[in-house]
């Protein structure tokens, strides 16, 4: 029997069967697709989520099947099509140039891994396979969550195979990251919240000669300013287009890619389907033993890139609170600040995603037809479009603040101060240890990044300065809560933290921060496993 079932294998679902099972929690995944699926969908993994996946020991393998790290991440704005001098241009370096200049960071301003360009297509199956090599994990896909019940002890859930048969499954838990249409948010009678916009054309095609060929240069994004707010985007492999227009029928895409395009090429169309750009955000992500994370319970337009993203920190956050449970050291607080963080971080984050969506709104409200004539007019609505863009568009590109600075403001389990601490809806990324916020990246003196050191238990880090906890160490033993002292051998992390003594959860965020240990180390400890009220 699972101790948790989990309801869709897509990269949310995924993530949270390995983060569990690694903490050795038995997991099951269903999924009601024969297999992972063929749409692009998300193309990025953040820097935040790789420095999750670096804690997995799945960063290098992810890179392997992402986008070369040779390749740039240029993003462009064209006129008509891929052969003219571009409006605007905005550089943004390879995953190779990323790492060689992260490494000469000492100021804590950078993550310890770059953003990874990986299409959903080739992230499912190796999570997959990432997950099937856990002795504690199941996936099962050909498999749907068809109904459950909850008790005071638990689930049971129908799921029904392919062939039509049936079985009856009991778990402690249930977890929804199922999508947007939820079978297991709409059971709970959850509603999601917010706005549609733009119904969106997709089409995927397949050319190996593109790429090479483009003659506006090399990048990932190509945006065309007409008034089908259209735009291009490279897959991982380079050879394979996702192509998003509004206002034509699902068959006008292939004509729209060609001219696009701008000239002659071999292609193949391997998808056209139809999305509708939403701004939503569940009423609640909990119901007793029922949990919901990922697109069922947040929907952005992908404008930043945060949709995939959002919903893997879900999984990173529920899935210790989650272990702590089933395994007994956490109070009955734990589990219920999954909803009361991430909720909020899921409104920031549409947030975010609809203002990056309203900067691509404000440089296309100036397309005109005049844009693409010769003449004082036609330059007059190019530089017009081009001055704006330039700044509206990089709204969906520079925001690495949002990847790594939020922070669970009002979170009860953690112990907040009235230190200064950077304003956590900022799109520039400052380094805090501001409780709640994730722990900055700093080198060790060996090389490494302080994350390499870092383990699943409580840490109190020693930055500098002696401290004696044993009696803190003895407060989560009483509890059964894991926990350790670890000072850190790195120059630059006195000066990044700013304060001697950092308490960090099992997800890496700060707990607790101060000059001196703490008074109340009994009370610290109940306080961030979720015995005591804060």
């Amino acid at each position: 029997m699972p101790e948790v079932l989990v309801a869709g294998a897509g990269p949310v679902g995924l993530t949270l069967a390995i983060a569990l099972a690694r903490g050795g929690i038995h997991v099951r995944v269903v999924d009601k697709r024969a297999a992972p699926g063929r749409l692009p969908k998300m193309e990025r993994c953040n820097a935040r989520t790789m420095e999750n996946f670096r804690r997995f020991g799945l960063a290098d393998a992810i890179r392997a099947a992402g986008l070369d790290g040779d390749v740039p991440m240029d993003v462009f704005i064209c006129l008509q099509d891929l052969t003219g001098r571009p409006l605007v241009h905005h550089e943004y370096p390879s995953v190779n140039r990323l790492k060689a200049a992260y490494r000469a960071v000492r100021d804590g301003s950078c993550p310890a891994e770059p953003s990874q360009v990986i299409s959903q297509y080739t992230l499912e199956p190796l999570l997959r396979a990432a997950a099937d090599a856990l002795p504690c994990a199941r996936v099962d896909f050909g498999h749907e969550l068809t109904a459950f019940a909850q008790d005071e002890h638990g689930v049971t859930a129908t799921i029904t195979r392919a062939d039509g048969t049936a079985e009856s499954v009991r778990a402690a838990y249930l977890v929804g990251c199922d999508g947007a249409g939820s079978t297991v948010r709409r059971g709970l009678g959850v509603a999601l919240r917010g706005e549609s916009r733009l119904e969106m054309r997709q089409a995927l095609f397949a050319s190996d000669e593109l790429y090479a060929r483009i003659p506006a240069g090399r990048g990932r994004h190509y945006h065309f300013a007409d008034r089908l707010s259209s735009y291009l985007v490279v897959q991982d492999d380079t050879r394979r287009f996702s192509l998003h227009a509004t206002g034509l029928a699902e068959t006008e895409m292939p004509a729209l890619f060609e001219r696009r395009v701008g000239f002659p090429i071999a292609y193949r169309t391997e998808y056209l389907g139809t999305w509708r750009q939403r701004l939503m955000v569940a009423d609640r992500y909990r119901d007793r033993r029922v949990l919901l994370a990922g697109d069922a319970v947040h929907l952005m337009i992908p404008a930043g890139g945060l949709g995939m993203n959002t919903g893997h920190a879900d999984a990173v956050d529920l899935a210790w609170k989650l272990t702590g449970t089933l395994r007994g050291w956490a109070g009955p607080g734990l589990l219920d600040a999954y909803e009361a963080e991430r909720r909020p971080v899921g409104i920031r984050n549409v947030g975010a995603s609809r203002r990056a969506t309203l900067g691509r709104v404000a440089w296309r409200s100036l397309w005109c037809p005049q844009i693409t004539e010769p003449g004082a007019e036609g330059e007059a609505a190019r530089a017009a479009l081009a001055e704006r863009a330039d700044r509206e568009q990089r709204l969906s590109n520079d925001l690495l603040g949002i990847e790594l600075g939020y922070r669970y403001l009002d979170s009860p389990i953690i112990a907040h101060d009235d230190g200064p601490a950077p304003d956590p809806d900022g799109f520039a990324y400052e380094p805090t240890t501001a409780p709640g916020a994730r722990l900055p990246h700093v080198w060790l003196d060996d090389g490494g990044a302080v994350q390499d050191m870092l383990g699943a238990e409580y840490t109190m880090l020693r930055v500098g300065a002696g401290g004696d906890f044993s009696a803190l160490a003895k407060a989560f033993a009483r509890l059964g809560a894991p926990f350790r002292c670890c000072d850190v051998p790195s120059a630059d992390a006195a000066a990044v933290y700013g304060h001697p003594f950092v308490l960090l959860r099992p997800d890496l965020h700060v707990a607790w921060r101060g000059s001196a240990p703490p008074s109340d180390m009994d009370g610290l400890a109940a306080l961030v496993t979720g015995w005591k009220e804060g």
